[in-house]
């Protein structure tokens, strides 16, 4: 086979497969890239269409004149597309045509036409079996009768050099001239609005220390059923072990009347205290204090090491890898638990809120602004994802070190 074309396929092909990588991670982390951009919009921009990914202000210019800043648009005058201030909007216009020839139509400001007749006494005429009021139309110095056909709303567009100049346009139909911005106050209305910062703050006191007890009760029941023996263990593991298989449905309903027997309800010791039991995290670690080598553990006990000694200078040391992936599981987790919380905790009582509650209740606060959704959403995914990013080098270590032998 050819030198240069073995390289060339290899490199063809490698080019495919990272191109198609590539491809999905974009499609994948593209949402998330637009839940972010759309956090700094301002409410406008988040329900324009077609959407755009980029956050963007419209333009305003100081006219002389007029009191307050006017909104900038991109206006065909004579051909060419120049930008004018809107300077008055919803000024209606109405298209007019005799009775006797609808093809002839003029248009004139609804201001500037009256009822044929008079307000008291209008005049009308039927046009296919239908009573349509006339009005007094001014063409060429005369004033004819005439129906009208239809109407619309135009903007008055002024140039902003030499405001004399103006045109009429339909404002929906004309582009504003807009400018990229961000807005990161956003963030600071969501916390004002929604008291995010309390909900985040137990949001994190609860992850820790659900975090915390999870590692504590796993390396201690890993440990103790890797290397303890005692009657029944294997049996005990199994049951326990078995635990995972019941669907947390069916735990809602007695987990929550023995938290009303406790009086832990609407509490954040609810949300602590019974998840700091894991079976999950036990078997990891037991699976994980398996593959140590006894023969270090035997000569430490030689040397007159304790158990409790053995674990905490020989063992955990050693363990950081399934550690660490025991912590970002259990991070993920509480972070992001909601089911719970919904039911232990009273909607009402914000000061026990959690993100998730807290973010369900934004949902309905600022319907009418996604942007300051989207913002509350990108506080309580970023703090998850930046664990997980940390926590990936241990958790692939973990899986590389499980799967090597001898």
């Amino acid at each position: 086979m050819n030198p240069q074309s073995y390289k060339l396929r290899r490199f063809l092909g490698n080019f495919a497969i990272y191109f198609v990588l590539s491809f999905f991670a974009l499609v994948m982390i593209f949402p998330f890239l637009y839940m972010l951009a759309t956090s700094f919009k301002i409410p406008s921009d988040t329900f324009r269409y077609p959407p755009r990914m980029l956050p963007r202000d419209p333009v305003e210019i100081t006219v002389t004149g007029y009191g307050k800043p006017l909104p900038l648009y991109y206006v065909e005058v004579d051909g060419v597309q120049k930008e004018f201030a809107l300077a008055q909007s919803n000024i209606k216009v109405g298209t007019y045509a005799p009775a006797d020839n609808l093809n002839a139509t003029v248009e004139r400001y609804l201001s500037e036409v009256k009822p044929t007749g008079g307000a008291m006494n209008p005049q009308s005429v039927t046009i296919n079996g239908e009573e349509t009021k006339l009005f007094d139309v001014e063409l060429d110095g005369q004033v004819i009768p005439m129906i009208l056909v239809s109407q619309t709303t135009v903007g008055e567009f002024i140039d902003p050099q030499n405001p004399e100049i103006k045109v009429y346009r339909n404002v929906r139909l004309s582009d504003p001239v807009e400018n990229i911005s961000w807005h990161p106050e956003n963030y600071q209305q969501v916390v004002e609005l929604n008291n995010m910062s309390r909900a985040l703050t137990n949001t994190a006191l609860v992850t820790i220390l659900v975090v915390l007890g999870q590692l504590v009760t796993s390396v201690f029941g890993g440990y103790a059923f890797a290397r303890l023996k005692f009657p029944g263990r294997d049996t005990v593991f199994v049951f326990y072990l078995g635990t995972i298989m019941i669907p947390f449905v069916m735990l809602i309903v007695p987990l929550y009347q023995l938290m009303v027997l406790i009086g832990w309800t609407d509490r954040l010791a609810a949300l602590i205290i019974p998840w700091i039991f894991t079976a999950y995290g036990t078997f990891l670690m037991r699976q994980h204090f398996i593959t140590f080598p006894k023969e270090i553990e035997e000569a430490a006990l030689l040397d007159g090491a304790s158990r409790f000694q053995i674990l905490k200078d020989i063992l955990i040391p050693a363990s950081v890898p399934a550690l660490a992936t025991q912590a970002t599981f259990t991070f993920l987790y509480a972070w992001n638990s909601f089911f719970w919380p919904l039911v232990i905790i009273n909607v009402g009582n914000e000061k026990n809120h959690v993100l998730t509650l807290a973010l369900n209740v934004l949902r309905g606060r600022a319907s009418d602004t996604p942007n300051l959704i989207l913002a509350g959403a990108a506080i309580a995914i970023i703090p998850p994802l930046i664990v997980f990013i940390l926590g990936q080098r241990f958790f692939v270590e973990s899986v590389a070190s499980s799967g090597v032998k001898g």
